[in-house]
């Protein structure tokens, strides 16, 4: 009985401690954009569009943050503006130019 209490007390733990971190995927996008541009893999005009992106979700972030609450539709709206720039990031970097 104590193992299948304990066994659900740290499922739950980890389950709560899964918390989308979107501040830390935002920037961790924010560094490999940098990185990517430094190694010369995108142009300056790809990096400058990522970068303007990379602000628009921090305002973002900031707007929703101001009430200490993210309802799902905030949730949501953030996920796919942060999967979205990944997106954008994996396809100007394998998209064939040379530079």
């Amino acid at each position: 009985m104590k193992k299948t209490i304990l066994l659900f007390v740290l499922i739950f733990l980890g389950i709560a401690s899964y918390a989308q971190n979107f501040k830390a995927t935002q920037r961790e996008q924010e560094k490999i954009i940098k990185a990517t541009y430094k190694k010369k893999k995108i142009t300056e005009l790809e990096y400058e569009k990522l970068m303007r992106e990379q602000e628009v979700i921090k305002q973002t972030m900031e707007k929703y943050e101001a009430d200490k609450h993210l309802d799902p539709h905030e949730k949501n709206v953030l996920h796919d503006k942060l999967g979205r720039a990944e997106r954008r990031l994996k396809r100007y970097k394998t998209n064939s130019e040379r530079y």
